[in-house]
């Protein structure tokens, strides 16, 4: 937000140092990034206490050389059709200058001027920028021959005194300007460039500004008028209005002005826009854009008499609805927009005007040619607002402010506002009255709080009677009774809220302007609440722990993705289930809320593979699945592995250096297993379009289902764009393994009695997974059966064709004696009987 302070100055008196005022209002929340001295000189020494970083710019325009002047007489030039020779007279004497400015054309050889016209006059030695070069490049003025022609001096456009970019034609001041005076003093300014955050929406106009600034310093707002004559036909059945959905359009005031003539503002109004930052357009729309800058509430003007033609002659009635099927607007870019169902339109019998607090049609809008203006003021849902920018990627000075919440209070200030300044710039008859629809009032809100509330929240102790000062310096109605104030909502502000929320909102208000700097630094006075465990979550916490503790390396994908890269993981599989959308994506690769972790994984994988010869990852992070029947989706957490890369990193001592596969995952996750203090799980084979055929396994704790694991598939690969495999991955339910997880490990002592050592080689079907050959012997084994593991798999004579060779090592041990070799007997023999009696499996010979 761009704030001159001649603006501020017509609201209420500013005597501080333009430093120490910036200073204030940073201090306040309302951050001045920089602070831009067009024409006067930026103080030499910074503000006094702490120290703000704020930018400072500008040009100084030097009161001797550059002041107001006036144009007597604009005459051709001997030698140039394009070029003029203007007898100018700056108060020391008569001087003819050279200017090629087209807004002086149309005065060419009229002789000497009835109405001198005053510019902007920079004399001999004058620092300007170079209104013909790009950029902002100093020059000094210096006499020069051009066309044959000596001219010394000039008349200045805006970019050459560092108003604006506009060099196209030279200023023309306002005909009370007094010829001498130095431009500096005439139309000096200073602008400050303040970042407001969405809660201080409401200072996004010059007024809410200035009451910060009342508010910071005590001095009181004089009150905006809202003089006109209202001499016209009562507007009482010349237009109707009609609001069919109240909670997207609270209130909605339309006035009337006739007879109005549409042509330049006066410039001192242009050189205020331009300093606000916006681009001066007419009398009318200036009004407008006047209105919305000077107390916040954008307005908008139809041409009274096309509406009437659109109504078939008849007054127009404005409808604020929901479009119609397939409704089409052409805006006044000269786009033709398809209307979105939830777009709030003002409407006529014809059809769609504009969209609402967004942007008009080109149909009704204002021209040279209009003469009646119907202007429009009114409050429109901000989500909604919000939801329409985002539809059509549009962005205006008006649907910012209406994005972030107009209160339905300023519809009426701002038309009445703006029929008085169009009246003064563009002439005209304003119709009595004005059509104000307002079917809800908006109740603002009224927050009690104690003496010791204020106290407690802000560690300050203040009398009723200074907080009841800062409030109503903000426009709060206060009650004061006992310790207790009652604070009533100005009808400006939409950021107060109810109860609770609503004094923490007046808590920061009360801070703010009674200084941040005044809140002391003290220990916490109140008792702690009691510490409770988040078993969730440490639970969680446990499995990254011991995760990174295996050599794995934790990292966080993007939850958004697109259903390109999700069907990456399934090529040549059809996937028909939905996906979560956003409404609003921030990104086109970005509009889906990711149903697998791996597509994100493999991505963080490709990019760093290229670099790492040994990457071992892990995510934990929810998946989301929609749900139509539900409000909220399915939101579930899981487990990401991927590992790629060598097995070891080569060493001074020999290691394995071949690439990781399947057998190196199913021992993290085991090894994983079993620091969680949990089963091992069972893996059976499986078949996914990710993963490679005959490499992958579906995983079980129990009989409830993990996921899936495996090497993932060389298609998958390849679109991933992953050179070189395998890479060996899994995505596991984190949920189940969080719920099977003990509340306390069991603690079992150290064995302190020797354990029986011995092999065991048995023959199965080759259908018969490991796994299960595992299972049988520790349920056989029992207590007993300390561990269980297996160390060859062998094929091949004497073994016959579809068999297969299993050897496991055995450790047996009881805690509280040592196997006789009787019991080691017993318990290989049980072991056998029961191989044999579940599997058909054979003790190999």
């Amino acid at each position: 937000m761009k704030v001159p302070l001649t603006w501020l100055q017509d609201f209420l008196p500013l005597d501080l140092p333009v430093a120490d005022l910036a200073r204030r209002l940073t201090l306040a929340g309302l951050e001045v990034e920089e602070v831009r001295f067009v024409g006067k000189v930026p103080p030499k020494e910074p503000p006094r206490g702490r120290a703000i970083e704020t930018k400072v710019s500008g040009l100084a325009w030097d009161p001797e050389k550059i002041v107001v002047g006036e144009i007597l007489e604009v005459m051709p030039h001997p030698q140039a059709d394009r070029l003029v020779l203007a007898r100018v007279q700056d108060g020391l004497g008569e001087h003819v200058i050279v200017t090629g400015a087209p807004n002086l054309f149309p005065f060419r050889g009229k002789g000497r001027l009835a109405q001198p016209i005053k510019i902007a006059y920079a004399r001999e030695g004058s620092r300007l920028y170079d209104g013909h070069r790009p950029g902002w490049e100093l020059m000094t003025l210096r006499p020069a021959v051009i066309r044959g022609v000596e001219s010394a001096s000039m008349a200045c456009s805006e970019k050459e005194l560092g108003i604006s970019e506009d060099h196209e034609g030279v200023i023309l001041l306002d005909g009370d300007a007094p010829v001498g005076r130095p431009l500096a003093e005439y139309m000096g300014d200073v602008v400050f460039d303040i970042a407001l955050t969405p809660n201080l929406a409401r200072d996004a106009n010059i007024l809410g500004v200035a009451r910060e600034i009342s508010a910071l310093t005590g001095e009181p707002l004089r009150p905006s008028e809202v003089q006109y004559e209202r001499t016209g036909t009562p507007i009482t059945g010349r237009v109707k209005v009609v609001i069919r959905n109240p909670d997207l359009n609270p209130r909605f005031v339309v006035g009337l002005i006739e007879g109005v003539r549409v042509g330049p503002s006066p410039y001192w109004v242009q050189r205020r826009l331009r300093l606000a930052g916006m681009r001066p357009i007419n009398n009318v729309v200036d009004a407008t854009n006047y209105v919305m800058l000077e107390v916040g509430q954008p307005l908008h003007a139809f041409d009274y008499q096309a509406l009437v033609r659109r109504a078939g002659g008849k007054p127009p009635a404005l409808v604020t609805r929901l479009p119609d099927q397939g409704e089409m607007l052409t805006t006044l870019d000269g786009v033709v927009r398809r209307l979105d169902d939830f777009t709030v339109l003002v409407a006529d019998s014809a059809g769609a005007l504009s969209m609402a607090g967004v942007m008009g049609g080109a149909e009704t809008e204002v021209t040279d040619a209009t003469t009646d203006i119907l202007l429009e003021g009114a409050a429109w849902n901000f989500l909604n607002i919000r939801r329409t920018l985002a539809a059509h990627k549009l962005s205006s000075e008006a649907a910012y402010r209406f994005s972030r919440g107009v209160h339905p209070a300023l519809s009426e200030t701002g038309v009445r506002r703006g029929l008085m300044w169009m009246q003064r710039w563009a002439g005209g008859t304003v119709a009595d009255g004005i059509v104000d629809e307002y079917p809800a009032p908006k109740a603002d809100p009224v927050v009690e709080f104690t003496l010791s509330d204020v106290e407690r929240w802000l560690g300050i102790r203040l009398p009723a009677q200074e907080i009841a000062g800062v409030l109503r310096r903000l426009e709060f109605g206060v009650e004061i009774q006992g310790d207790t104030l009652r604070a009533s909502t100005p009808p400006h502000r939409l950021d107060i809220g109810e109860g609770m929320v609503g004094r923490a909102d007046v808590m920061e208000e009360i801070a703010r302007i009674s200084g941040y700097d005044r809140v002391p630094e003290t220990l916490i006075a109140d008792v702690l609440p009691p510490q409770r465990g988040n078993p969730h979550h440490e639970r969680e916490e446990h499995v990254r722990d011991r995760l990174v503790a295996l050599g794995l390396q934790e990292i966080v994908t993007y939850r958004l993705t697109s259903p390109e890269r999700e069907s990456a993981l399934r090529p040549g599989a059809e996937d028909n289930s939905p996906f979560l959308r956003l409404a609003n994506p921030i990104a086109s690769d970005r509009t889906v809320l990711r149903r697998h972790l791996l597509a994100g994984m493999l991505e963080v994988a490709a990019s760093n593979s290229r670099r790492e010869p040994r990457l071992a990852l892990f995510e934990v992070g929810p998946v989301f699945h929609p749900r139509p029947e539900a409000d909220r989706p399915d939101e579930h957490p899981r487990l990401g592995l991927v590992l790629i890369g060598r097995r070891a990193l080569p060493g001074w001592q020999p290691s394995d250096a071949g690439r990781m596969d399947l057998f190196d995952l199913k021992g993290a996750v085991e090894a994983l297993f079993d620091d969680l203090r949990l089963p091992p799980p069972r893996w059976e084979p499986g078949s996914d379009p990710t993963y490679h055929p005959g490499k992958c396994a579906h995983l079980f704790l129990d009989d409830t289902p993990l996921g899936l694991a495996g090497e993932v598939h060389p298609l998958v690969l390849e679109t991933f764009g992953i050179v070189e495999g395998p890479v060996a991955a899994a995505e596991l339910d984190l949920g189940t393994i969080l719920e099977h997880m003990p509340e306390a490990p069991p603690v079992r002592p150290v064995p302190s009695f020797p354990p029986v050592l011995e092999d065991l080689a048995i023959v199965v079907d080759e259908g018969v997974p490991a796994g299960e050959v595992e299972n049988v012997v520790r349920q056989a084994g029992g207590e007993l059966l300390a561990e269980v593991r297996l160390f060859d798999v062998y094929r091949g004579e004497p073994i016959p064709a579809g068999k297969k060779s299993l050897a496991f090592s055995l450790v047996a041990q009881a805690p509280d004696r040592t196997l006789t070799d009787a019991e080691a007997a017993r318990l290989r023999s049980k072991v056998v009987q029961a191989l044999e009696t579940e599997l058909g499996a054979r003790l190999r010979e």
